[in-house]
């Protein structure tokens, strides 16, 4: 028989974060860096733990040199479609520092890429294992299998939603796990499929779980606006990961071209028919596209983005007296609510 979880789950646009009393009095008092031991590869990190998607339009070599700027101080997940050419031609103008903030990125079927890369280019120090369904035995394996050959490196592994799931995967040999299926922006997957979970729930059930066994999680999706990165901290992500928020860049892949009278530039999902039909000829038939391409305004330098992002996060942390972003979470409390914000101007600029 069907069964119903008849607990409510949470997204973004459900909550809002209750103010509290706070001694800070500025913004600038707030440090965004947080430092993590991960419990497999024994690394640590230091950084602002805010992420670029490893989407082909979002998580470039680009991309990675303007938020790993001290500045940012941010990550980036870089995409697996990158030649070995192309990265040792990155490998030769990139410092030590830079690879402390990306990742290499790839499928079940990239072991053999994987392999090639980072013996080449061996300053490479975290791997992102990325597929749609993170609950298949066969990902299960290969992140095991992973942690055998780069038993040094640090592992992200998803995506997956739930948190039995996540504790297989750190004890498979995952430090961190990304979470979310379904909510991003050019994500289909809930329509085609039916499958998926509300964010911000999926988000404080999979951190608990995590937590309890010394790893770490990615907030994977969903984020609009910064108040939903301060949402995503607030519930307890260790890392928060955006793609859509960061398109459109001149960091972001892809030409500016007019529409109607305006600059744009190609966003588009991994999963979609664009992408399919960019990297792997077409959409395989016993398979559906799980993504859409759209086109969004073309937003200028990435850093702009970067500090509206990062002056929000700044700004929840003091209305709810967090001078560290590690505080973020124990001094949150989440109200429900039934509107976000006032939408008589909606069309207005800043």
């Amino acid at each position: 028989m069907p069964h119903i979880d008849q607990n409510v789950k949470l997204d973004f646009k459900d909550v809002l974060i209750r103010p509290k009393r706070s001694t800070l009095r500025s913004r600038a008092e707030v440090d965004l860096n947080r430092s993590f031991p991960f419990r497999n590869s024994k690394m640590d990190y230091t950084g602002v733990p805010v992420m670029a998607a490893n989407m082909d339009t979002v998580g470039t070599f680009q991309m990675a040199k303007a938020l790993a700027e001290p500045e940012f101080n941010m990550f980036t997940c870089i995409h697996k479609h990158y030649t070995l050419q192309e990265w040792e031609q990155f490998d030769k103008s990139a410092s030590d520092e830079l690879y402390s903030h990306i990742a290499i990125s790839g499928g079940t079927g990239d072991l053999d890429r994987l392999t090639e890369v980072i013996k080449s280019v061996p300053r490479l120090k975290y791997i992102c294992l990325d597929v749609a369904n993170g609950y298949s035995e066969h990902f299960i394996h290969f992140v095991e299998k992973v942690r055998r050959h780069f038993p040094d490196h640090t592992i992200i592994a998803g995506n997956v939603v739930t948190p039995e799931i996540v504790e297989e995967l750190i004890l498979k040999g995952a430090d961190i796990i990304k979470v979310g299926i379904g909510p991003g922006s050019v994500c289909t997957t809930r329509v085609k499929t039916g499958i998926g979970y509300p964010q911000l729930s999926a988000v404080m059930e999979c951190a608990d779980a995590a937590h309890g066994l010394g790893g770490h999680i990615i907030s994977d999706g969903g984020c609009t606006c910064p108040g939903d990165v301060a949402k995503a901290f607030g519930a307890g992500a260790d890392f928060v990961m955006l793609g859509g928020m960061l398109a459109g860049h001149d960091q972001s892949d892809g030409q500016v071209i007019e529409k109607n009278g305006q600059k744009v530039k190609e966003f588009y999902g991994m999963s979609s028919k664009t992408a399919m039909e960019k990297h792997s000829g077409g959409v395989a038939e016993y398979r559906a596209s799980e993504g859409k391409a759209v086109t969004v305004p073309y937003k200028g330098d990435v850093a702009v983005t970067a500090r509206d992002i990062l002056g929000g996060l700044r700004s929840t942390c003091t209305y709810v007296g967090a001078g560290k972003l590690k505080e973020l979470s124990k001094r949150t409390t989440f109200i429900r609510v039934t509107q976000q914000e006032n939408r008589v101007f909606s069309t207005g600029k800043e």
